[in-house]
């Protein structure tokens, strides 16, 4: 399992369009090869930070075109690009 983390910031005044368009793109980000599960986080001022788990990160790496792709959507709201790293789970509990 891989975990790619993404940090982003969202212009204040776009946060509730960006969360709005968020909820129609979740079949088009679910459909992302090996993905297993899509966590995103935003705090008050549009600062967040996406983690995503996908099969491996092979897969998570063959789908960066998709993601940049799906990203772009996004750009009349981010203050800012957003900065991904990409991490080995070494666990994960629920």
């Amino acid at each position: 399992m891989f975990a790619r983390v993404t940090h982003y910031r969202m212009k204040p005044e776009s946060v509730e369009a960006a969360i709005a368009m968020l909820d129609t793109m979740k079949p088009q980000i679910m459909a992302l090869p090996g993905m297993h599960q899509f966590i995103n986080t935003m705090n008050d001022t549009g600062e967040g930070c996406v983690i995503s788990l996908v099969e491996s990160r092979e897969i998570s790496d063959a789908n960066a075109g998709a993601v940049q792709a799906l990203w772009s959507q996004f750009q009349e709201h981010l203050a800012a690009p957003p900065s991904a790293e990409g991490f080995d789970v070494i666990a994960d509990w629920r």
